[in-house]
């Protein structure tokens, strides 16, 4: 089960435990193509990991196309494995298992434990001397990685949280609840809630109109102009200096944020935003995001 804006663990292992990463080579051509599928699909990637015969993945479906996501994924690399290893057949065990994660408390517990699977594993004490996960791409100032890295540390809050994080869940199983539509980890609000939001998905209407935040999921430039057009308002024509002017260019900055996959540095570079400074976009996307929610 899923819908527009789920977080999930994802994972999935090669056919028979298989080792289908068994090098750097492969791993790297996995991550190269989790890079573009997520970009392309607009899935917005919190945390991974890539063992020698699974990985794992933390993830949002912001567009709504995981299952295209994860078809293109493991598609494209079974291609490349059996380019690169002959055979025929399934490079993958199975399809991919998915659980729906609760936002807040159990995201930050679900990265974690994904960031921990080498030391669980047995395969080194400190999971930052394992090469293969995004544990490196969180609060080391470089922005050059392919997950998330602004979305994860807002959530973790500080390097000392993180490690703290890290020393607490070395032994700890994640808790995750089976239900009728699929595994959770969460509370039983948060099931309800799912199960809602499932059902609206699937039963909603097919016109054209469309409610206020179902803005098309593109590139940048399909979501401005869904803004322009949504707005009645031109980005050029914006004026800054006023409150409504500052309101729009906030619930902009959520929209490039949330629907275009964009980083802050990213979007610092638009005109809108030149005014600013990029340290304080965390702060304003935080604001913007609550007030939209709120609404």
């Amino acid at each position: 089960m899923t819908f527009e804006g789920a977080y999930h663990h994802v994972m999935n292992r090669g056919i028979k435990g298989m080792d289908i990463f068994r090098n750097d080579i492969a791993k790297d051509n996995y991550l190269q193509l989790l890079q573009e599928k997520s970009r392309k699909l607009k899935i917005r990637l919190l945390a991974y990991c890539v063992m020698d015969n699974h990985y794992h993945l933390i993830l949002q479906n912001n567009s709504g196309k995981l299952s295209d996501f994860m078809k293109q994924l493991n598609g494209h690399y079974g291609i490349i494995y059996r380019q690169r290893e002959g055979g025929k057949g399934y490079v993958f065990q199975s399809r991919y298992k998915s659980t729906l994660i609760q936002k807040g408390v159990y995201l930050r517990m679900a990265i974690v434990y994904v960031l921990l699977n080498p030391v669980r594993a047995g395969i080194v004490e400190n999971p930052f001397n394992y090469k293969w996960s995004s544990i490196y791409e969180y609060f080391n100032d470089r922005d050059k990685g392919i997950v998330d890295n602004e979305f994860v540390e807002d959530m973790l809050q500080s390097r000392e949280v993180f490690n703290y994080l890290l020393k607490e869940w070395s032994d700890k199983k994640l808790p995750v609840k089976r239900t009728r539509f699929g595994s959770i980890i969460g509370g039983e609000d948060f099931k309800e809630e799912a199960l809602k939001k499932y059902d609206r998905r699937e039963k909603r209407d097919k016109s054209r109109r469309r409610r206020k935040d179902d803005y098309i999921f593109g590139t940048e430039e399909e979501v401005i102009k869904n803004f322009e057009e949504e707005k009645r308002v031109r980005l050029k024509d914006i004026k800054t200096h006023t409150l409504k002017g500052k309101v729009l260019r906030a619930e902009l900055l959520v929209l490039l944020k949330d629907r275009s996959g964009l980083k802050y540095r990213e979007i610092i570079e638009y005109p809108l935003f030149h005014s600013l400074k990029q340290s304080s976009l965390g702060q304003l996307y935080k604001n913007a995001k609550r007030r939209i929610e709120e609404k």
